[in-house]
C-alpha cells in the first residue's frame, strides 16, 4: 500500500514556482474598470496644483507691487520731509540778503558786515548741496503754478513777471515756495533772468510736481 500512495503522489502535478516579485496581472474588466478612477484623481490633482501655482504668482506680485509701492511712499516722505526742513531756511536767507542790500555802502568794508555776509554765503551753500533753486520769474510769461502776482502794472495784460519782490526756491521737481512777482507787459529791453533775484548763474529746474 506504501509503495501505492507514492506512485500516486509522483503522478500529481506539481505548478511551476513564479520568479519572486512577480504579480498575477488583473483581468481586463478589473483594470478598465479602475482607469477612470485613477483619471478623475489625476485631474482633481492637477487641478490643484493649478490653482496653488496661481495663488502663489498673484502673491508674488502683491508682495512686488507692495514693495514698489513702500519703497514710492518713503521717497515722496523723504523728500516732503526734506522741503519743509530746508522751506524754513528761507525766511532766513530772505531777511540776510535784505539786511546786506539795504546796509550803506560806507559800512560794508565793516568785520560784522563781512561777518554776516560769511553766514548768507554759508546758508546759501546749504541750499544749493541740497538741490534748492531758485524758479525762472524776471522777464519770463507769468505762470501760476510758480510765481505769486502781487501786483499788476496798470493797463497791462499781466502776462510777463516785470518785478520780484520775492524769489521763488524749488527742491528737484517739488516747489518750496512761488516766486513773489509784479506782473505786466512784456519789456523788449529786459532780458530774462533764469534765477529771479539770484546772483548765482546756474540754471535753474522747473518744478513738474506742485
Amino acid at each position: 500500500m506504501t509503495e501505492e500512495m507514492t506512485k500516486r503522489e509522483q503522478e500529481v502535478p506539481q505548478e511551476p514556482a513564479k520568479p519572486n516579485g512577480e504579480t498575477t496581472t488583473p483581468a481586463n474588466g478589473e483594470l478598465d474598470s479602475a482607469s477612470p478612477d485613477l483619471f478623475d484623481q489625476l485631474q482633481r490633482v492637477t487641478g490643484e496644483r493649478d490653482e496653488y501655482l496661481d495663488q502663489l504668482q498673484r502673491s508674488r506680485a502683491e508682495f512686488i507691487n507692495f514693495r514698489r509701492r513702500t519703497e514710492q511712499e518713503r521717497s515722496m516722505l523723504r523728500q516732503l520731509v526734506t522741503r519743509d526742513v530746508l522751506a524754513q531756511f528761507l525766511p532766513v536767507v530772505d531777511d540776510i540778503q535784505r539786511a546786506l542790500a539795504a546796509m550803506p555802502e560806507a559800512e560794508r568794508e565793516s568785520g560784522w558786515v563781512k561777518g554776516v555776509a560769511m553766514i548768507e554765503t554759508k546758508l546759501t551753500g546749504i541750499l544749493d548741496r541740497a538741490g534748492v533753486t531758485p524758479v525762472a520769474a524776471l522777464g519770463l510769461s507769468f505762470d501760476p503754478s510758480i510765481h505769486e502776482a502781487v501786483a499788476t502794472e496798470p493797463d497791462t495784460d499781466g502776462s510777463t513777471v516785470v518785478e520780484v519782490y520775492q524769489p521763488g526756491y524749488c527742491i528737484r521737481d517739488l516747489l518750496l515756495r512761488p516766486a513773489m512777482v509784479k506782473t505786466g507787459a512784456s519789456n523788449p529791453d529786459v532780458t530774462p533772468v533764469e534765477r529771479g533775484d539770484s546772483a548765482n548763474g546756474q540754471e535753474p529746474s522747473e518744478p513738474t510736481d506742485r
